[in-house]
């Protein structure tokens, strides 16, 4: 029986000698608030190939499952005594101060220290800074089920963040949208305005403070 698709990564890494594998991916990268939040799972080999794969089949990017789904995933992978997870946030401050892309690889880097990982397969393309070498698989949430619990622990660690940012300030909808750029969201930055949430380098919250005093 040959092994499923979305092991042919991990299984070349571990024939290479990694057996401190990890699977990386970010959430929150393009919207108008919020952190951005990185996440690095290092799973079992023997548990990904007899419990995880088939247990919850072809697994994939975060965004393209339900947030039903997203959420028993992550329970799951929360209790798994099998599973070692890392996670990084960078907060809007230190966003607007070193820009998007290096706090994404920032958040990635922290997260694969706290897991002390040997190697990893990084969504996307390649990233400055990891403390191991790194594999970018463009896609890969899709091909690898390594990347895709992180994606799933990087996206549901923010939602969960940006719901606790609802409670804070209601009037945006953060619980909603998440900080992206929706409607609902750019009408209330133009009626209440910017708060320190929000990513003040980014359009067009940075467009909107030319005409208002924070």
């Amino acid at each position: 029986m040959s092994k499923p698709d979305v092991l042919l990564y991990e299984e070349e890494a571990w024939a290479s000698g990694f057996l401190r594998l990890a699977g990386i991916d970010e959430a929150g990268r393009g919207p108008l608030a919020g952190p951005v939040v990185a996440a690095a799972v290092i799973f079992d080999p023997d548990y990904i190939r007899k419990e995880l794969v088939p247990t919850f089949g072809k697994l994939t990017d975060s965004k393209a499952m339900s947030e039903k789904w997203r959420e028993e995933y992550f329970q799951t992978l929360e209790n798994c005594a099998h599973a070692q997870i890392g996670v990084g946030i960078i907060e809007p401050a230190e966003i607007d101060e070193i820009n998007i892309l290096k706090a994404t690889h920032k958040a990635m880097g922290l997260a694969a220290s706290q897991v002390n990982a040997d190697f990893a397969l990084v969504d996307g393309l390649p990233v400055k800074g990891l403390p191991c070498d790194h594999q970018a698989i463009v896609k890969g949430d899709a091909l690898s089920v390594s990347i895709s619990a992180a994606s799933i622990i990087a996206k549901v660690t923010r939602d969960h963040m940006m719901v606790e940012l609802d409670a804070q300030y209601p009037e945006y909808g953060f619980a909603a949208h998440k900080g992206y750029g929706t409607k609902k969201h750019l009408e209330a930055l133009q009626k209440y305005g910017a708060i320190p949430a929000h990513r003040q380098s980014f359009r067009p919250v940075a467009e909107l403070r030319q005409g208002e005093l924070f």
